[in-house]
């Protein structure tokens, strides 16, 4: 968390041309392939903390459409065929957002020498489901080579280009979300997989759309950091003033509440790690809402899924930030959680 998100800070404050500015891209691509990895051990042996809300599978995908954009050299065409109204459905962003990456980087491969990437949206009726569609005109594979591709650490790539972890966390993704994968292949010609979900009624939809308005995600409100490690801690305080809210901070559950009960002030946001060294017993957020009964929380952590339900503080619906975090992801989960305190 803190090395990716002090990167961002520095390049942001950088002028493009600067000298030192491809070092520090370097510096953020190595971090953001350490967490890729993280996250995709994690999804593989179902210990992310998942929290599937309602999307619009559009939404979504236009959402991610920017960092996949990225992650494509020149030579490839994108295209984008979006059903004008599909369903909706229920997933994490972040599994959805996986999902696209792992295609798309494994259609990117394919096509070493330039191709053309399609990238849809389709409702089917009959079963029901939404589908979300990655294509290429790549080399295609063969029938054996196919019908090993979901499994762990099965890879055509060469040597430190490929975990063989990426459509083998796919696959198990689909199947958490109750879905379906088709994987159409030749050799030659490409390849197109057609990842089924099922379809939900319409609810409270999450729109990803623009999301990434810096101003939108600004706020004034007094947010209370309890962090552990100095660097996140560090982090959040610079990210959040820089957001416009006022920060107070603790190092621990204790500080925490010496800090809360000296503030004369309203307290809008508790932004918690889930385990601190002092964090036993009753949970920090129960101890502060004794006098401050409205204050709402987030709370973050690099643990997996069974160490956090084990801790015993993280219940359904509460407001999560996996470690590491971006800069913009901190800054979503904040404005979100107050956004839905004030509607």
């Amino acid at each position: 968390t803190a090395i990716l998100g002090f990167c961002e800070l520095a390049l942001s404050g950088m002028a493009p041309d600067a000298p030192e500015r491809g070092d520090l891209v370097e510096i953020r691509n190595a971090g953001e392939r350490a967490a890729g990895l993280t996250r995709q051990l994690l999804a593989f042996s179902r210990q992310q903390v998942l929290q599937p809300k309602v999307h619009g599978l559009n939404g979504l995908v236009n959402g991610v459409l920017p960092m996949l954009r990225r992650l494509v050299v020149e030579n490839i065409e994108i295209a984008v065929s979006l059903e004008s109204d599909p369903s909706n459905i229920k997933i994490d962003a972040t599994q959805l957002e996986q999902i696209l990456i792992n295609l798309v980087v494994n259609a990117r491969d394919a096509m070493p020498t330039g191709g053309r990437l399609t990238i849809g949206t389709r409702t089917d009726d009959a079963t029901d489901t939404v589908a979300l569609i990655v294509a290429d005109t790549g080399t295609g594979m063969d029938e054996a080579t196919r019908a090993r591709i979901f499994e762990p650490f099965f890879t055509t790539k060469g040597v430190g280009k490929g975990t063989g972890l990426g459509l083998a966390t796919v696959q198990r993704i689909v199947k958490q979300c109750g879905g379906s994968i088709e994987v159409t292949s030749e050799m030659g010609k490409g390849t197109a997989f057609r990842i089924n979900l099922p379809r939900v009624a319409h609810a409270a939809v999450v729109h990803a759309e623009g999301r990434h308005a810096a101003a939108r995600l600004a706020g004034s409100e007094t947010v209370l950091i309890a962090e552990d490690d100095p660097a996140v801690r560090l982090l959040a305080r610079l990210l959040l003033r820089r957001g416009g809210y006022t920060v107070l901070e603790a190092g621990s559950a204790a500080e925490a509440i010496l800090v809360a009960q000296d503030c004369p002030k309203p307290i809008d946001l508790l932004l918690s790690d889930v385990i601190m060294p002092d964090s036993g017993g009753t949970p920090l957020i129960d101890r502060l809402r004794q006098t401050r009964p409205n204050l709402r929380v987030i709370y973050m952590s690099g643990y997996t899924d069974d160490a956090i339900v084990h801790h015993g503080v993280l219940d359904e619906g509460t407001a999560f930030l996996q470690k590491p975090f971006t800069p913009q992801a901190l800054a979503q989960k904040v404005r979100d959680v107050l956004d839905e305190v004030m509607q």
